[in-house]
């Protein structure tokens, strides 16, 4: 007996039947309940190899790059990447490398890959908060697995480094080494782990008695220049910060040169941490403070669940978030209190040189 068979025999959908089976919580006890019995009793069991048949699939994984980065080359994706693929070696499957132009043209991209292309299952990153595309999966029953979690569902597989953590200890970080304004510059708001990272520097403010400042927090392009233009924005307040937590290494990046273009030095009179160990962080002067992220290790975790769920574990047991750790280095520096006023004199010796100059 097939699925739609034993679907018929229920007088319940393909995609009801479906769910129930895999414990996804928009099925109600009743349903799910009724669902397992008849299965007990018919001697029902989803068969993914059969599935893949039916669907005339090719043993084909799609590895989706998802916006608002959509360069493989990024070493963010070409790390996952290359643990996506030592994972599947030896699995039969080959991997296909997608991408969409932009958020909008991405559920067009999901559904030629499902309707046209067939794939068995497809892996991606960069979840949002709510996430249209694990909503079309599950709904589709495509096993698929994210780096992140949602709050469209947590019935789904997912790998996640925690940027909760991210936020509260590197905001913990800086109120630590003296300081009391700290601003947070974090990836649009809409992505999940941005989201996190925000709620984790709240925490961490609210935990030592700080007031929260709104306009301490500002949303960037995952660029170094929308990092630098940020910090202009922070850096020209009345009361600037005297710190800076940033979600995403290539952030950071910006701010550090942002504060530089003040004549601040960045570390000293303006600390910074970053978010994901990019690996031209240790290069650059001063190095960056960040935290780890294993995105190798994460791709390869991920391959590895996708085949899993592809034999038929439920996706409940599939879901792991990562404690990332800090990596202490030279941008982190304590509070100044002279930082300010060294800042003021620069920008005031700058504005007596233009008056003389007109």
């Amino acid at each position: 007996m097939n699925i739609q068979e034993f679907a018929a025999t229920l007088s319940l959908s393909i995609s009801t039947v479906s769910k129930a089976l895999n414990g996804k919580e928009d099925v109600s006890p009743a349903t799910r309940k009724r669902v397992l019995q008849a299965a007990a009793l018919l001697g029902f069991t989803p068969d993914p190899s059969a599935r893949r048949l039916r669907r005339q699939t090719a043993d084909t994984i799609a590895f989706v790059l998802s916006p608002p980065q959509t360069s493989f080359a990024h070493p963010f994706f070409l790390d996952m990447l290359m643990g996506v693929n030592e994972a599947m070696d030896n699995s039969g499957y080959q991997v296909i490398v997608a991408c969409a132009r932009n958020v909008e043209a991405e559920m067009e991209l999901f559904k030629r890959l499902i309707k046209r292309q067939r794939v068995d299952g497809l892996l991606f990153a960069r979840t949002r908060r709510q996430d249209e595309r694990i909503a079309y999966l599950l709904e589709q029953d495509i096993p698929f697995v994210a780096f992140g979690r949602s709050e469209t569902s947590n019935a789904f597989p997912f790998v996640d480094i925690d940027h909760h953590v991210v936020g509260r200890s590197g905001c913990a970080r800086f109120i630590s080494l003296g300081h009391r304004r700290i601003a947070l510059v974090h990836a649009p708001e809409y992505l999940m782990f941005s989201h996190l990272e925000h709620a984790g520097y709240t925490e961490a403010l609210h935990a030592a008695g700080i007031r929260f400042d709104e306009a301490l927090c500002v949303e960037a392009d995952i660029s170094e220049e929308g990092g630098a233009e940020a910090a202009r924005r922070l850096l020209a307040l009345p009361d600037p910060p005297t710190a800076i937590v940033c979600g995403h290494d290539l952030i950071a990046l910006g701010v550090l040169r942002g504060i530089a273009e003040t004549g601040q030095s960045p570390g000293r009179d303006v600390g910074v941490i970053g978010g994901d160990n990019h690996p031209i962080g240790r290069f650059v002067q001063p190095s960056l403070t960040t935290f780890s992220a294993e995105t190798h290790r994460a791709g390869k975790r991920m391959a590895e669940m996708l085949l899993e769920r592809l034999a038929g574990r439920l996706p409940q047991e599939l879901q792991e978030v990562w404690i990332p750790e800090l990596i202490i280095r030279a941008s982190d520096g304590p509070h100044r209190v002279h930082s300010q006023n060294s800042a003021e004199s620069v920008f005031n010796r700058r504005a007596a040189g233009k008056r003389v100059e007109h």
